[in-house]
């Protein structure tokens, strides 16, 4: 059984902590958790859940609640709907083309709580078993027919071929090469070559005299530039480092590889919620194309009505090109929502790195207000919740530890030595004139160490203002972050517990509007009063429902918002 809407939370945790904290390192395919030192696999999200109760709009006691399961390695949703229970959930995949795959989706069936297929289920909690993977979207030929989506396939796709998410991944594989290259710097550099020397005329000999000489050698093998009574100029084995670079390099290296991971974390969590964000606005966009088109019927069959009645003289002519207008205003709306959902299309294909010319269809019809975070907790711990779970305020730790230890480094620079280790070993021969003779093996070896402050101790002392310059830099863009993590979660949870308490509101608005435009039908065919009247009504409710939709919308956002916040956190509902 396959259950849709446990993505919007699975999704969110599972692939943000095992696809951001997990990386390639073998070529295997084997995926590595930093942190805990153990490869393992990743396995498939589940497929989101939708839990659609009536024509247009959901009520708000119909919210549903996703609970995280306790064992991760399950790789199962659980999902607690109030009032309703999602059962008997089977795949409804349309057709598109031959060659163009299909994203998968299900349709699910809603009934009263306590009643699984007709049986008794004792208000007990429904566990979704692992999906299968997603088709990928990508290089899908351009189509007319809308491809169906959900919002867990859509997280999926983010995961896997998001260019800001790969390229934060990639930037981790940087930060370890850069690692390595720090750890061999202590290791030497092999070198062979060949060279060759002529010489004709003066030449100053050891003992300071000029001379008058034609010469010429050769030298092959280990090393090259090998001239005179000198040692070659290019040794064949070097190790040439400063041990200031040795000793810091490594401490460095791994401080950027934390920020990078923690960076890359950070990167998966906000491409996740935009494009949590765009799926929704595209289901807002074809909710509101649905109540544009409901609306747009009313009208075009209140102006046959009013066109009918002033035609039978029961009526006025200007009440029936009152409702023409109105027509025609509500069919440029029709279009104005047929171009949004087109817009928002290519928005959310854009995070999916898709082909925008292929409409996508959300696979559910109606717009559900989501549950992520529990009413009761309050914005003071779930800023010290935010403070201590969000990857950016942790790559902002590493970043500080980065320019501390560069500060050691400058500090040890002028106390430590720089080596210099040469060994070459090659055939050399040569002679006067042009002659070649004496050809055989030879071997040098130089080893050198020294010390070195820099422009008499003013270059050193403007080296370590530099690096404390850049500890302090640190530490304020860490303080800047924890001043923006706090506003950022405060101003989620405001627009939460707003949207939450407007969600009633429009709930009611809406069940007045079709009283009264079900009490003004009933008028009319009563030939109580004139069709016009009815015009108001149908105006009403359609304000009121776009009114819902919209902001069950602004709700879902910003839960997803107060999530990201949050950095992905995991909260406990049972």
């Amino acid at each position: 059984m396959q259950l849709r809407f446990s993505h919007v939370l699975m999704a969110f945790t599972s692939l943000t902590y095992i696809g951001c904290a997990s990386l390639e390192k073998q070529a295997s395919g084997s995926k590595t958790r930093w942190g805990s030192g153990k490869t393992e696999s990743i396995q498939p999200v589940e497929d989101a859940l939708a839990a659609p109760i009536s024509h247009g709009v959901v009520p708000a006691s119909a919210s549903i609640l996703i609970n995280k399961p306790a064992n991760e390695a399950d790789n199962q949703a659980v999902v607690v709907a109030n009032n309703c229970s999602v059962v008997s959930v089977t795949p409804n995949v349309e057709a598109i083309s031959s060659s163009a795959p299909v994203l998968p989706h299900t349709n699910p069936i809603v009934t009263p709580a306590g009643k699984v297929n007709g049986a008794d289920s004792g208000g007990k909690e429904i566990v979704a078993s692992n999906a299968a993977p997603p088709v990928s979207a990508a290089a899908v030929p351009p189509t007319s027919v809308p491809l169906p989506i959900d919002l867990g396939t859509a997280l999926e796709l983010t995961s896997g071929q998001n260019p800001q998410v790969n390229y934060a991944r990639e930037k981790i594989r940087e930060s370890y090469a850069k690692l390595d290259a720090a750890n061999s710097l202590w290791l030497p550099s092999l070198r062979t070559g060949v060279n060759y020397h002529k010489h004709e005329g003066r030449i100053q000999d050891v003992a300071g005299t000029i001379i008058e000489t034609s010469r010429n050698s050769l030298y092959n093998g280990f090393g090259a530039q090998a001239v005179g009574a000198g040692s070659p100029a290019v040794p064949g084995v070097l190790v040439n480092f400063h041990m200031r670079d040795s000793m810091f390099q490594p401490r460095i290296a791994g401080q950027m590889i934390g920020a990078s991971r923690q960076s890359s974390q950070a990167a998966t969590n906000d491409a996740l919620m935009e494009t949590a964000i765009a799926y929704c606005d595209l289901l807002e966009a074809s909710q509101l194309q649905v109540i544009a088109n409901d609306t747009n019927a009313n009208i075009e069959t209140l102006a046959k009505i009013t066109a009918d009645y002033a035609q039978a003289g029961e009526g006025l002519n200007a009440d029936a090109d009152r409702c023409a207008a109105e027509l025609a205003f509500r069919k440029i709306e029709s279009q104005r929502a047929v171009e949004q959902v087109r817009i928002r299309s290519v928005r959310l294909a854009r995070q999916l790195s898709n082909d925008p010319q292929i409409v996508l269809n959300p696979t559910e019809p109606f717009l559900a207000p989501l549950e992520l975070i529990a009413r009761n907790d309050d914005v003071g711990s779930l800023v010290a919740q935010g403070l201590s779970s969000r990857p950016e305020l942790t790559e902002q730790k590493y970043l500080v530890g980065e320019a501390v230890e560069r500060l050691r480094r400058e500090k040890f620079a002028p106390l430590v030595p720089s080596v210099l280790l040469g060994l070459s070993y090659g055939g050399n021969g040569g002679g006067l004139g042009s002659s070649f003779q004496n050809y055989g093996d030879r071997m040098d070896f130089d080893a050198a160490a020294f010390w070195e402050i820099r422009n008499f101790g003013a270059g050193e002392m403007a080296a370590r203002c530099e690096a404390q310059s850049r500890v302090r830099q640190a530490r304020f863009r860490q303080v800047q972050a924890l001043d923006r993590v706090a506003s950022e979660i405060v101003e989620a949870h405001a627009q939460v517990e707003a949207k939450r308490d407007q969600l009633p509101l429009a709930e009611s608005a809406i069940a007045a509007a079709r009283d009264s435009y079900r009490r003004n039908q009933e008028r009319i065919m009563n030939a109580q009063g004139l069709p016009i009247e009815v015009l108001q009504s149908i105006a009403a409710l359609d304000q009121a429902q776009r009114l819902y939709a919209t902001t069950i919308a602004d709700y879902n956002r910003a839960q997803f918002r107060l999530h990201r916040a949050l950095g992905f956190a995991i909260v406990d509902k049972q």
